[in-house]
């Protein structure tokens, strides 16, 4: 997250284009594309840039920065979840959106799209609502009003400091963050650190939140062996949204598989079965037990004409028909 010090959409010297480049790039070589992952990209990036076919219905910043007081004070769910998919220039939308592209395919790619996205819903809520009580708290206890109860800040990387934490939270080995070599399930706490030291204007607060509520996600998620209670719900409304698509789906998939009396030409057996099918002895096309007479040459199936493929030849035939007799009762057949 990012405070109200750090400016409102100043020039970033075009590094949008270098955040699409990256996310083509990375989708292009993954043999399964990510959906919840892009479309959490989309919505931060169309959030920013607000298209004119969208703008009026997505609330301006001023209305949505995340303050404490103002929170308290009016109720306002909406600074409390939306803040979060709204930066205040390119550099802090290009940065998150970079880091969310890494950390949301490696999780995404490993829990399955229902899980993760439930997942996300959940780490929203859980680092944006101990980000609200950290400052009450410093607030009730300390008397700290003006750096954090009022402090107005937005952006999603509270969300990516609990992603941090899920990712790492069984690593054993060691990784580098800025140059210094941690333990990488505390490199979220190191990155605090030094993110606090590099970007003065960064939410202190909003990324603690962020690495507390991925600690208790963990903490909740090993003590409950049932199935999420989020994860069942995003499931359900997914089955809900996609139910015409599966119906028509299946609706296709059974006409396909319908035996219509078509058969096939061809001299071998292998890979053909089904109960009622015959093969013409004069020109070996493969025709439904239904039918009397063989739908490409018009030959009677008679005791000498034909055999069922799951009974083997019943007799085979010494008359076949001339070609030039072939050919011309195709041409009649199918003229």
């Amino acid at each position: 997250m990012a405070n109200f010090g750090e400016g409102r959409r100043s020039g970033g010297g075009g590094m949008l284009p270098l955040l699409a480049l990256s996310a083509v790039a990375e989708y292009y070589r993954l043999p399964w594309k990510p959906p919840v992952t892009a479309s959490l990209l989309a919505a931060n990036t169309l959030v920013y840039l607000r298209p004119a076919l969208i703008d009026p219905v997505i609330p301006h910043i001023s209305e949505v920065w995340f303050n404490p007081h103002l929170i308290f004070k009016h109720k306002d769910l909406k600074r409390l979840f939306l803040s979060a998919f709204y930066h205040v220039n390119e550099p802090h939308l290009v940065y998150n959106m970079m880091s969310l592209l890494w950390k949301g395919i490696k999780l995404e790619t490993s829990m399955g799209s229902t899980e993760f996205a439930s997942m996300v819903f959940a780490l929203i809520g859980m680092s944006q609502g101990v980000t609200l009580l950290l400052a009450k708290s410093l607030l009730f206890f300390c008397d700290y009003e003006r750096a954090y109860y009022n402090e107005y800040a937005v952006g999603f990387s509270g969300v990516l400091f609990a992603l941090k934490v899920v990712l790492n939270s069984q690593a054993e080995d060691y990784t580098t963050v800025y140059g210094i070599l941690v333990p990488t399930k505390y490199a979220a706490w190191a990155e605090l650190v030094l993110v606090q030291m590099f970007v003065p204007n960064a939410s202190f607060l909003g990324h603690l939140g962020g690495i507390l509520a991925g600690i208790l996600y963990m903490k909740l998620k090993g003590s409950y062996s049932g199935s999420d209670p989020v994860t069942m719900a995003v499931r359900g409304v997914t089955r809900l949204v996609t139910w015409p698509l599966r119906f028509l789906n299946g609706m296709v998939r059974s006409r396909r598989r319908r035996i219509t009396g078509r058969g096939r030409v061809g001299r071998g057996q292998t890979g053909i079965a089904g109960p009622g099918i015959w093969r013409c002895q004069s020109c070996t096309y493969d025709n439904s037990g239904w039918l009397s007479a063989c739908e490409m040459c018009g030959s009677g199936r008679a005791r000498g004409n034909g055999w069922s493929l799951n009974q083997g030849p019943a007799l085979s035939s010494s008359n076949d028909l001339p070609i030039d007799e072939l050919r011309r009762r195709r041409v009649e057949r199918f003229s």
